[in-house]
């Protein structure tokens, strides 16, 4: 499956708690990825600085939906179900 054009959910929704370049200490839920360019493409993919979760987060029907809104939903329901107890 392709992505959709101008989505990047998966760059926004999920936290990642791994260094990335420009986000020292990871990227909180809900907030952009600096690597983003103005097209919504991350700017280092495939390359080696690109964080395993992320290589290894594949777009899905299940994941992205029918619009970038369900695919924010169903990612930002992922973030809850496995972020640690507090």
């Amino acid at each position: 499956m392709n992505c959709r054009p101008h989505c990047a959910a998966c760059c926004t929704a999920p936290s990642i708690t791994s260094p990335l370049p420009g986000m020292l200490h990871g990227k909180p839920a809900g907030v952009r990825c600096v690597q983003l360019d103005v097209d919504e493409r991350c700017k280092v993919f495939g390359k080696p600085e690109r964080p395993a979760f992320c290589a290894g987060l594949r777009p899905s029907v299940e994941m992205c939906g029918e619009s970038r809104e369900q695919a924010l939903a169903w990612l930002n329901q992922l973030e809850l179900a496995t972020a640690p107890s507090v």
